[in-house]
C-alpha cells in the first residue's frame, strides 16, 4: 500500500519549516511590491501555498517507490497539456509566448508539471538499467536523451528558456550519482563549450546584422530570426546583448530591469529602508509587472537589506543542504535520484534568479522557489519537496 501515514521513521522538520518561512517572506515581499495599486496576489499566493500544502503532505505520506510503478503513466499525462499549449486558442498567449492554459480562473503552466515528470521518468530510467561505462550504458542515454528530449523541446517552443534551462543540470547530477563514466561527462562539458560558443556567434552576427541596416533592437525584433538556423528568438539575444554590452540597447528597454534591480540590491544598506519602504519597486522603477516574481529579491533586498537577504539565502542552504543529506541517508538509488534531482533543481532556480538580480547572468525570468508569485510554480516545489521527505520517511523501509 503506497499511502501510509505512519512508518518507522520520524518527520524531517527541517526543509518544511526552512520552506515554511521563505513562503511567509513571499507572502510579505508580494503584498509590499504591489501596495501602491492595490495589489491583491498576495492573497492569491495564500490559496496557492494551501493547496501546495496539502499536495506536500500527500505526497510525503506515499511511499516514493510507488512512483516508480506509474512513471510512464505520469509522464505521457505531463505531455498532454504540453502538446496542448501550442495549439492556436487552446493556448493562452502573453508577451509572445504560449505557455499557459486557462482553467476557469485559473491559470496552469504545463512546463511546471513536465518537470517533476522528467525527474521520476529519469530516476526511473536510471534505476531499471545498468549504468557503467558509456559504451554500456548507450541504451539508458538513448531512452534518457528521448525522455528528456521530448518535453524539453515543447517547452522551447513556447517558448520558455527558463523552465528549459533547469532540466539538464538536473538529468546530470542525477547519472553523476548514478556513477556513469567520467567520459561522458567530459564530452557533455565539450558539448556545452560548443553551444557557449555557437551562441556568442550567432549573438555576435545578430549585433553585425542589426546595426549594418540600422535596425532598432527593439522595434524590429525578428528580422534576424530568418537569416540564421541557431534556434533563438530575437528578443531572447537582446537578452545577452543587454548583459554582456548594456551600451548597445536603449536602457530604457531590455536593460531597464536589470539596471533597476541592481540599485535595488546596492541600496538598501545593512538592514534595509523598511518593509514597504523601498523606493524602486513603490514608484514603479522597478517594473511592477516583475517586482512580485522575476525580480522580488530585489524587493527584499532594498527593505531588508543585506541582513534580509542573508535570511533568505540561509534558508535556501538549510533547505539545500538537507536535500544533500536526505539523499545520503537514502538506502536505495530511487531515493538517492530523487533527492538528488529536486536539490539540483531548486539550486539552479535559487542561483540563477539571485544572480539575475544582480547582474551575474542575463535575465531569463526563473521564479524563486516559495517566494515568487506563481500558482503552478509554488505547486510543483510543494510536490518536489514532498517527494524527498517521502525519502526521508520511508527509507528506513530498508532497514
Amino acid at each position: 500500500m503506497p499511502f501510509r501515514p505512519h512508518t518507522r521513521s520520524r518527520w524531517d522538520w527541517l526543509s518544511p519549516l526552512a520552506c515554511a518561512g521563505l513562503a511567509l517572506i513571499g507572502v510579505f515581499f508580494i503584498y509590499s511590491a504591489q501596495l501602491p495599486v492595490h495589489g491583491r496576489n498576495w492573497i492569491t499566493q495564500l490559496v496557492w501555498l494551501a493547496m501546495g500544502g496539502a499536495i506536500y503532505l500527500g505526497v510525503s505520506l506515499i511511499d516514493y517507490r510507488f512512483w516508480l510503478s506509474v512513471a510512464h503513466w505520469f509522464y505521457g499525462l505531463a505531455l498532454v497539456p504540453l502538446l496542448l499549449v501550442l495549439v492556436p486558442g487552446v493556448g493562452s498567449e502573453r508577451f509572445g509566448a504560449q505557455r499557459w492554459l486557462e482553467i476557469g480562473p485559473f491559470t496552469y503552466q504545463p512546463s511546471e508539471t513536465a518537470k517533476v515528470a522528467v525527474l521520476i521518468m529519469a530516476a526511473s530510467l536510471l534505476v531499471r538499467e545498468r549504468i557503467g561505462t558509456v559504451r554500456d550504458s548507450l541504451g539508458v542515454l538513448g531512452k534518457l536523451a528521448l525522455a528528456v528530449g521530448l518535453p524539453l523541446i515543447l517547452i522551447l517552443l513556447q517558448p520558455d528558456l527558463k523552465s528549459a534551462i533547469v532540466l539538464p543540470p538536473m538529468v546530470f547530477a542525477m547519472l553523476f550519482v548514478s556513477k556513469l563514466s567520467a567520459r561522458f561527462f567530459a564530452g557533455a562539458l565539450a558539448a556545452f563549450l560548443v553551444i557557449v560558443a555557437l551562441v556568442s556567434w550567432d549573438t555576435w552576427r545578430y549585433a553585425s546584422f542589426m546595426e549594418a541596416h540600422g535596425y532598432s533592437y527593439l522595434r524590429d525584433r525578428g528580422k534576424f530570426e530568418a537569416q540564421t538556423w541557431v534556434p533563438l528568438h530575437d528578443y531572447q539575444r537582446n537578452r545577452i546583448i543587454s548583459f554582456v554590452a548594456p551600451d548597445k540597447i536603449d536602457p530604457m528597454g531590455i536593460g531597464w530591469n536589470q539596471r533597476q534591480s541592481l540599485i535595488s540590491v546596492g541600496s538598501g544598506g545593512l538592514t534595509g529602508k523598511g518593509w514597504t519602504q523601498g523606493t524602486q519597486a513603490q514608484l514603479g522603477y522597478l517594473p511592477r509587472s516583475v517586482a512580485h516574481n522575476d525580480f522580488i529579491f530585489s524587493v527584499i533586498a532594498e527593505e531588508k537589506g543585506l541582513l534580509g537577504s542573508f535570511t533568505v539565502l540561509s534558508l535556501f542552504g538549510l533547505v539545500l543542504f538537507n536535500g544533500i543529506r536526505i539523499a545520503g541517508l537514502a538506502r536505495d538509488r530511487l531515493g538517492t535520484l530523487i533527492a538528488v534531482g529536486v536539490t539540483v533543481l531548486f539550486t539552479v532556480h535559487v542561483f540563477v534568479n539571485i544572480a539575475m538580480t544582480i547582474g551575474l547572468v542575463p535575465i531569463t525570468g526563473i521564479p524563486l522557489p516559495f517566494i515568487s508569485y506563481g500558482g503552478s510554480f509554488v505547486l510543483s516545489c510543494c510536490l518536489l519537496q514532498g517527494l524527498v521527505q517521502s525519502v526521508y520517511r520511508f527509507r528506513k523501509d530498508f532497514a
